[in-house]
């Protein structure tokens, strides 16, 4: 999955609508520290003002994680599996186990479905053999390179399939470490 981006357009409206949210916040947190009326808040010196407005997006940030681990929560209620969440969020399915332990249902998991893994400018495509129970991949790197991995021997789970396909795609990426 290739993460969405946005038009300028949007993150401008984006920004106000967070500022707009922020501000009223940022203004009751200081009044709470300082003493001082909200209306206030913008009259200390500049320094206090923009570490005030600091600590109020520290929990705006926390806000944020909390409704993403609930989305990240409903989506596997609805079957998604962590690759999928990861794919989503532009992480490893591994990255995405780490950020939300207990987003995925392991005891119910969803039936072996073929997947895509859209990393580092490539994609590859996880493909369940059912010849030998286990998987296969193949793909394409953002360098053009194309490989398939299709032996008996390739890949015992969808995980181990796309952990390889996700190896191949960073090494063929057009940016280089």
């Amino acid at each position: 999955m290739t993460l969405p981006e946005i038009t300028a357009e949007e993150q401008s409206a984006l920004a106000g609508a967070l500022l707009d949210a922020l501000n009223p916040l940022a203004s009751a947190m200081r009044a709470r520290a300082t003493g001082q009326p909200v209306e206030r808040m913008w009259d200390a010196e500049p320094v206090e003002v923009a570490l005030s407005v600091l600590a109020a997006w520290k929990v705006v940030d926390a806000e944020v994680e909390r409704l993403t681990a609930v989305a990240a929560r409903t989506a596997g209620s609805y079957g998604a599996s962590y690759e999928r969440l990861g794919a989503a969020w532009g992480i490893t399915r591994q990255g995405a186990r780490k950020k939300w332990p207990d987003a995925v249902d392991r005891a119910n998991p969803a039936p072996a479905e073929p997947g895509v893994l859209e990393l580092f400018g490539g994609r590859a495509e996880l493909i369940p053999d059912p010849s030998n129970g286990g998987w296969r991949w193949s793909g394409t790197g953002a360098d053009g390179v194309r490989e398939e991995a299709g032996n008996a021997a390739c890949c015992a789970t969808k995980e181990e399939a796309a952990a390889r396909a996700g190896a191949f795609l960073r090494e063929h990426s057009t940016a280089r470490p």
